[in-house]
């Protein structure tokens, strides 16, 4: 918790398991919060709907491939080895769309994601192409945001995908990017558990104060990025498992049929993901993912709350396999377990103990979606 901010008494929503881990969640009378309130009123217009689905499906794969006519490919589709990225590539496939499959590198796949890439790859036939990122700089990066002592210790990932995708689009003169983001297993999700990756000010901020070494190569991606490839390239993002049935046991069952391999928890295709989001966000920062994936749950029907309960009683972490990983993580990021030991005991901060970019990019966003007659969500 960052200066400023009161500490207000625990409490959990009663019908899902979202608590006061999120500082700014609310209740009603009832004692239900307003994340799995906004998931069950949205859900209607961002999941699977039927023959109405269908219907907006089918135009925006016309309009995909009309875009695509005369070129090699109809669109590019984000590829890290996960479910929701590798059933997204499934389902471009069975549409007839001519995909690139991009994968940005970082360093850190587990071996597990790079054999689902290579199963994806081998049983759909599409072009792969993989961006390796400048280790030495991005491991600089990695450290300063851990460093910084804020959550966002994944945004220079977050980043990096973004420019890699929409450079990708770019270079093939692609109108699409076709991403496995998706409202039936992410509607929930507190926005105070991460800030803004596209605060470019905030990053550079971080990586000022915290880094040892000049950054010259790494990728940026803020909201000039964003505006140039939208407004000037013509790219586009289309989030098109919200528009199919989509059931993660059964999504797995036709992964597994194909030689995908189930990692476990969500994002943990990746490895350091997984000690992020399994062991410094919920000890240091009180910030425990699997509350928002089950709450999720709870709200599609796939999950009691009870059963949930049970889940979030185990350990948010392997406890016989932690320590090997932590030792990994140090030795693959250059620092010793006591400089690990000692940035997972420093007070939490918060992007307001950086320079930011919050309140005009609230501005610039709020005139976005005012004129455009979208959303934001």
């Amino acid at each position: 918790m960052s200066k400023g901010e009161e500490k207000q008494a625990y409490r959990q929503c009663l019908r899902c398991v979202m608590d006061t881990t999120d500082v700014e969640i609310e209740f009603d009378e009832r004692g239900n919060c307003n994340h799995c309130r906004d998931f069950l009123e949205k859900k209607i217009y961002w999941t699977y709907q039927g023959a109405q689905s269908d219907k907006i499906l089918e135009n925006n794969v016309q309009q995909i491939k009309k875009a695509g006519l005369g070129k090699k490919y109809d669109c590019v589709v984000g590829l890290s080895g996960g479910a929701d990225s590798c059933y997204t590539a499934m389902v471009c496939k069975r549409l007839g769309l001519r995909v690139l499959l991009v994968h940005m590198d970082n360093g850190w796949d587990s071996e597990t994601s790079v054999k689902n890439i290579e199963a994806i790859c081998r049983f759909l036939e599409f072009d792969y192409e993989s961006h390796v990122l400048n280790w030495d700089e991005f491991r600089e990066v990695q450290l300063a945001h851990l460093r910084a002592s804020v959550p966002e210790i994944e945004t220079p990932t977050d980043i990096a995908i973004l420019q890699y995708l929409h450079k990708s689009a770019a270079k093939y003169n692609l109108k699409y990017i076709i991403m496995g983001g998706n409202y039936i297993t992410e509607g929930i999700l507190p926005k105070g558990w991460h800030y803004n990756a596209k605060d470019k000010k905030y990053s550079k901020a971080i990586i000022k104060q915290h880094s040892k070494k000049r950054i010259t190569t790494f990728p940026s991606f803020d909201f000039l990025e964003e505006a140039y490839y939208k407004y000037v390239k013509g790219v586009k993002i289309f989030y098109i498992l919200n528009l199919v049935p989509y059931n993660k046991k059964d999504v797995i069952k036709q992964l597994e049929a194909i030689g995908w391999k189930n990692y476990g928890e969500k994002h943990h295709e990746s490895f350091y993901t997984k000690i992020v989001q399994s062991y410094i966000l919920p000890l240091k920062f009180n910030i425990d993912y699997r509350k928002a994936t089950l709450s999720n749950k709870i709200c599609t029907g796939d999950l009691s709350r009870e059963q949930a309960l049970d889940l979030l009683a185990l350990s948010p972490y392997e406890v016989t396999a932690i320590e090997s990983e932590i030792a990994y993580v140090c030795k693959k990021l250059g620092i010793s377990r006591n400089e690990f030991d000692t940035l997972m005991k420093e007070a939490p901060k918060s992007y307001k103990d950086y320079p930011n970019n919050k309140k005009f990019l609230e501005w610039l966003y709020g005139l976005y979606y005012r004129f455009s007659g979208t959303t934001g969500n």
